[in-house]
């Protein structure tokens, strides 16, 4: 592609292309990246598939929405040809490899909410094949925007995102098997924070650790809450957008898996919040439930890529559950809500089964301890 290619693109680059989708000779692998910022990073991939044996299959977009006139005005005809034409590309590919790069991250909030729902039930299948039948990962990158969320100097930032893109995925694929053991063998969780204290079960439902697969940064361990088992109270004490509107805290109750009441940080949000959690049926209803541990995030950026590998923290996602670790739950959404658990945020405990497994966002039980900060090399 003729782009200046930063060395610690090359290094990421190795880790997409050989550790998160693992290229094989004659894989189709395309390449969706965000222009302006991510070049450098997709010249860099483009030359690791090359270099594995794979065909890279390059598409760029405009970082912020370059099809804006005609996701708001083209007919519903026309989007179900592009859902068709888009589908049938994505059935070539072994391997696909998402670049994001945006320069505003409240664009489209202006967007009419019966729009997004009418372009996500069309492009659904698109999606879910995608996710079903290919190799994939997905990672943003360090633009100004960016930086400005998290609130460090475009050059911090990039120092920051390469740190914490780059951890140690070997060692932490290690650490976190004894956390799948525990998770599967676990019936009932029982958390304990500000504003929380919710008890439900994961009895039966599968765990999965992701260690620099399918999310760069990485570093979470998820399954998902039986349905109908989640009672109780929650506050989300992490900042985050969803459909492109700020929410800054949500608080939630549940009675038999149900969200029955959602309050967020003011009456525009609580609106806005459930305006979203009324979409369908699934909604209200928790398709995930994770602990997050990369050891090198400690702030929320309001990147959910990002926000949900807090250490420290846990999230849970109200809407669509994976196939992976599935509880039934079916959903137009999956919004993740990210609780952060040290100290200097309040507090917490989890337990499972009723031994306390994390305090304070720190493990306690003895084979965890493995998963904490201090473990991983400075």
């Amino acid at each position: 592609m003729g782009f200046a290619i930063d060395s610690r693109d090359r290094e990421l680059a190795k880790m997409l292309v050989n550790h998160s989708v693992k290229v094989k000779e004659g894989d189709m692998v395309m390449i969706h990246a965000s222009a302006m910022y991510s070049l450098g990073l997709a010249s860099a991939v483009e030359d690791e598939i090359a270099m594995a044996g794979g065909i890279p299959i390059l598409r760029l977009s405009h970082p912020d929405n370059d099809a804006e006139y005609f996701d708001r005005n083209a007919s519903e005809e026309n989007l179900k040809k592009l859902a068709a034409f888009s589908l049938n590309t994505v059935k070539q590919m072994d391997c696909y490899i998402a670049i994001g790069g945006g320069v505003n991250k409240f664009e489209g909030s202006d967007f009419p909410s019966d729009r997004r729902q009418l372009m996500g039930k069309i492009f659904k299948e698109v999606q879910e094949y995608r996710v079903k039948n290919t190799r994939w990962v997905v990672l943003g990158y360090p633009t100004p925007s960016t930086a400005q969320m998290a609130q460090m100097s475009t050059k911090a930032y990039a120092d920051f995102y390469y740190k914490v893109c780059n951890v140690d995925y070997a060692y932490m694929g290690e650490a976190v098997k004894p956390l799948k053991q525990l998770m599967d063998a676990t019936n009932q969780v029982h958390i304990v924070g500000d504003r929380t204290d919710l008890k439900f079960s994961i009895k039966g439902i599968n765990s999965i650790p992701c260690c620099g697969t399918y999310n760069v940064p990485d570093g979470e361990c998820f399954t998902a809450p039986v349905r109908d088992s989640v009672n109780g109270a929650v506050f989300f004490n992490s900042p985050t957008i969803y459909d492109s509107k700020p929410f800054d805290h949500m608080y939630l109750e549940f009675e038999n898996g149900k969200i029955v009441n959602a309050e967020g940080a003011d009456d525009a949000q609580t609106k806005n919040l459930n305006e979203i959690l009324d979409r369908d049926e699934g909604a209200r209803y928790v398709g995930e439930f994770a602990l997050g541990f990369n050891p090198y995030i400690t702030t929320p950026q309001r990147s959910i890529l990002f926000d949900e590998k807090i250490a420290g923290s846990f999230h849970m996602a109200m809407g669509r559950c994976y196939d992976e670790a599935s509880n039934g739950n079916d959903s137009q959404n999956h919004w993740d809500m990210i609780q952060i658990q040290r100290p200097d945020w309040g507090g917490g405990e989890i337990y499972f089964d009723g031994r306390l497994i994390r305090k304070d966002g720190i493990f306690v039980a003895a084979e965890l301890e493995g998963l904490n900060p201090d473990r991983y090399e400075k």
